[in-house]
C-alpha cells in the first residue's frame, strides 16, 4: 500500500509539472553578436543596450507576463557559419522563444533563412544591409536598427544641394548597399547632387593613399561644391583622410555617425556634416533620459550609437511578448505588424509590408566649442520619418 501510495504522488507531481501554466516557464531570448572580430565594439555596446532596455521596461523585474527572462548571448565573430551555427543552436537546442542579432550583415543573412526554417521571430539589430528587409526577407524577420536605405536619405537631407560627390566604402554588403541606398535617395529626394566616382577598399584595409588619390582625382577638377563621403563600419578612415589634406583641392569631407570613441578622433573636422542614427544628446524624452543617466553612472561616459540600438530591439521584444500576452510565434508576427514602440530615439513603427523599422534619424554638425570629451555634435535637426521616402525592396 505504501509504494501504491508513493507511486501515485510521483505520478501527481509529474502530472502537476507536465500541467503547469506558460508562466511558470523561462522566457527565452537570444541575443547573437560579433563580440569578437572588427565589430566588437558594436557588439558589445548592443548587448548592454540589451540588458538596460529589458531592465528598464519591466522596472527591474526582468519577467514578462510572469515569465522569468534568461538570455542568452553568443558570439558569432561577425562569421556567416558561425552566426548560422550559432542561431541552429539557440532554436534548436536551448528552445528559446525569440532571437536577436546580429551585428555583421554578412552573418545576419546568413542566420535568416533558419528563423523560418524554425517559424521564430528574429529581431535584428543592428546589421543594416537592405536586403534583410529587401530581396533576403522573410516573414519571422523583424528590424529595429536602421537600414542602408534610411542612412542613405539622412545623409542626402544632410548634403542637400548642387553638389560633386564622391564615396569612400568597405567592399562588403554594407559599403556596397549602403552606396547603392545612398545613390537611390538622392534620386528619391530629387537632389541635384552627382556621383562622380565610387571606391571600395577591403574592410582591413590600413593604407588608403591609392584610393584617396583616385577620388581627388575624380574631385579636384569639378566646378562648385566637391564632397567626398566615407562609409565605413568600424575603426573609419577619415581622419587618415583628411590629413591628406582634401581642402587643398576644394574638396569637403562627410559620413555617416559612428561611436563616441571614433567620433571623437574627429573633433578637428568642426563644422563637417553628415546624417546619424542616434546621438545621446539629441532626443528628449524619459527613456533616452534614464539611458544616458544610468549608462553615465555604470561606464563614466554617455550611451552609444549601439547601446541605443540594443535598447530599441529591448522595447520590441518586451512590447511584443507583453502586448501578445504569448511567445506563440504567429501570435507574436499579428501583433508586431504595424506595432508602434518606444525607444530612446523617439518612436518607431514596423512597416507592416518588410517589418522594417520606421524611425526619425538626426542631421549634425560637428562642434567647434566643445565642453568635454564626449560634447562632439550639434544637432541641426531631427529628420522626421514622414520626410525619407523609404522604399519597400522585398517581393512579399
Amino acid at each position: 500500500m505504501k509504494s501504491k501510495a508513493l507511486a501515485f504522488a510521483a505520478l501527481a507531481a509529474a502530472a502537476v509539472t507536465m500541467t503547469a501554466p506558460v508562466s511558470a516557464q523561462e522566457l527565452k531570448i537570444a541575443l547573437i553578436a560579433g563580440k569578437t572580430g572588427a565589430l566588437e565594439a558594436y557588439a558589445k555596446d548592443t548587448e548592454t543596450g540589451f540588458m538596460m532596455g529589458l531592465e528598464y521596461l519591466t522596472k527591474g523585474t526582468m519577467t514578462i507576463n510572469g515569465r522569468k527572462i534568461k538570455v542568452i548571448v553568443k558570439d558569432d565573430q561577425s562569421k556567416p557559419d558561425l552566426a548560422r551555427a550559432a542561431l541552429a543552436e539557440a532554436y534548436g537546442d536551448d528552445k528559446v522563444d525569440i532571437a536577436v542579432g546580429s551585428t555583421s550583415s554578412g552573418a545576419t543573412l546568413a542566420m535568416m533563412p533558419l528563423a523560418a526554417e524554425y517559424k521564430k521571430v528574429l529581431v535584428v539589430e543592428p546589421a543594416v544591409a537592405d536586403a534583410i528587409t529587401g530581396e533576403k526577407w522573410n516573414r519571422y524577420v523583424f528590424r529595429t536598427g536602421r537600414n542602408s536605405s534610411q542612412d542613405g536619405l539622412a545623409a542626402a537631407a544632410a548634403l542637400m544641394g548642387d553638389a560633386n560627390i564622391a564615396f569612400l566604402a568597405q567592399d562588403y554588403a554594407f559599403g556596397r548597399d549602403g552606396i547603392k541606398a545612398f545613390k537611390d535617395s538622392l534620386a528619391a529626394v530629387k537632389s541635384k547632387a552627382k556621383v562622380v566616382h565610387e571606391e571600395y577598399a577591403p574592410q582591413t584595409a590600413t593604407d588608403f593613399t591609392a584610393s584617396a588619390q583616385r577620388i581627388f582625382d575624380a574631385l579636384k577638377d569639378k566646378p562648385g561644391r566637391k564632397i567626398l563621403s566615407i562609409y565605413w563600419a568600424g575603426a573609419n578612415p577619415l581622419t587618415k583622410i583628411a590629413d591628406m589634406k582634401p581642402e587643398r583641392y576644394g574638396i569637403e569631407l562627410a559620413a555617416g555617425g559612428n561611436i563616441l570613441p571614433v567620433m571623437k578622433g574627429w573633433k578637428n573636422l568642426a563644422g563637417m556634416e553628415g546624417g546619424i542614427y542616434y546621438y545621446y544628446d539629441f532626443p528628449k524624452n524619459k527613456m533616452n533620459d534614464w539611458l544616458v543617466a544610468e549608462n553615465q553612472k555604470r561606464s563614466s561616459q554617455p550611451p552609444d550609437f549601439f547601446t541605443a540600438g540594443g535598447f530599441a530591439a529591448a522595447s520590441a521584444v518586451v512590447t511584443a511578448l507583453t502586448k501578445a500576452g504569448s511567445s506563440d510565434t504567429e501570435k507574436l508576427i499579428a501583433t508586431m505588424e504595424g506595432m508602434d514602440f518606444d525607444t530612446p530615439k523617439g518612436k518607431m513603427t514596423f512597416r507592416k509590408e518588410d517589418h522594417q523599422a520606421i524611425q526619425p534619424m538626426f542631421h549634425w554638425r560637428i562642434k567647434k566649442a566643445q565642453a568635454n570629451e564626449w560634447d562632439l555634435l550639434d544637432l541641426v535637426r531631427e529628420i522626421p520619418a514622414a520626410e525619407m521616402p523609404l522604399p519597400i525592396r522585398n517581393k512579399r
